[in-house]
């Protein structure tokens, strides 16, 4: 932030997260690779890394819920975007997708994000 006027490069982050369920032709008794359709799913979400929409991803301990952090426009672009998924609506349904702003980012140390994250890097910078 310079005079006042937060830049793009000092803005904080902004993710959308979406909870997901599973759906009705999920076989809690089978792992997740052994789902029926697991390689067209894999497939799909292995492509949304690569293009950049999905950053964070992965089910929850229960294994009924997974959370994606994902960088898209809008909640509609989301929900466009996983209703392709050979998953959707059988093995994943979407429960919430909600904004979600980045304040603290452990593995983007020069961000000046936060004062805390400030004081904290010139104390290892000053122990070197």
């Amino acid at each position: 932030m310079s005079n006042g006027v937060q830049t793009e490069a000092s803005a904080p982050a902004m993710f959308l997260v979406v909870l997901r369920r599973s759906g009705p032709q999920w076989d809690p008794s089978r792992p997740l690779e052994e789902q029926s359709d697991w390689p067209a799913h894999a497939s799909f979400m292995d492509g949304l890394v690569d293009a950049g929409f999905v950053v964070l991803g992965g089910p929850l301990a229960d294994e009924h819920r997974v959370v994606h952090a994902v960088e898209a426009e809008s909640e509609d672009a989301v929900r466009a975007t996983l209703a392709r998924d050979p998953w959707s609506e059988t093995h994943l349904q979407v429960d919430t997708i909600d904004p979600w702003t980045i304040r603290l980012d452990g593995r983007r140390a020069g961000q000046p994000w936060s004062s805390a994250s400030r004081r904290s890097r010139k104390r290892r910078s000053a122990s070197e």
